[in-house]
C-alpha cells in the first residue's frame, strides 16, 4: 500500500488498516507500506517521522520509503492510500490482482469503515479464487512529487 503521514484519507483508515493488517499476515499475508511523497514539500511524510507513525499505531508490517519516487512511478501509484494486492502461485511471477480502495468510507461521509472491498480482495486470494475485477480505484490525497520531478 503507498500511505503517508499528513494524508487526512490515511488518516481516517489509519487504525482499521493496522487491524486489517494484522488479522492477514496471521494468515500469511505479506504487508508492505510505502511513502513516496517528497520530503522537500513535505517533511512530515519521511523516514523521522514515519518511524514515530509506525511505533505510535504498531504498525505489523515495514514502512518503508521511496526517496526517488521510483517505485510510486513504477507501480502507477497516485495517490495515498492506494493498495495494490499481488498474488504467488508457485514458480511463476508475481500477478496485481487487486488494485484499489479500503472501502467507500471516506474523512467527509458517513460510511463506516469496514475494509470490505480490500478484504474480499484478499479472501479470494488466499482461498486460491479469483478477484472480482469490479473494482474501485483509491481516492485520497494525490502523491507529492520531487519539485520539477520528471513524471
Amino acid at each position: 500500500m503507498f500511505i503517508c503521514n499528513h494524508c487526512p484519507f490515511v488518516k481516517h483508515l489509519k487504525k482499521d488498516i493496522v487491524k486489517l493488517s494484522n488479522f492477514y499476515v496471521k494468515k500469511g499475508l505479506a504487508v508492505v507500506a510505502i511513502s513516496s511523497n517528497s520530503t522537500v514539500t513535505h517533511p512530515q511524510d519521511g523516514p523521522e517521522f514515519m518511524g514515530e507513525e509506525a511505533k505510535l499505531f504498531k504498525y505489523p508490517f515495514p514502512y518503508l520509503y521511496d526517496e526517488t519516487q521510483d517505485v510510486a512511478k513504477d507501480f502507477g501509484a497516485v495517490c495515498t492510500p492506494e493498495f495494490f494486492l499481488f498474488r504467488k502461485d508457485g514458480r511463476r511471477p508475481f500477478e496485481l490482482v487487486y488494485h484499489g480502495q479500503f472501502d467507500d468510507s471516506r474523512p467527509s461521509n458517513d460510511v463506516r469503515v469496514t475494509g470490505r472491498d480490500l478484504s474480499l480482495a484478499i479472501d479470494c486470494v488466499l482461498s486460491g479464487q479469483p478477484v472480482s475485477s469490479d473494482q474501485k480505484p483509491s481516492i485520497g490525497c494525490s502523491i507529492k512529487w520531487h519539485p520539477k520531478a520528471q513524471l
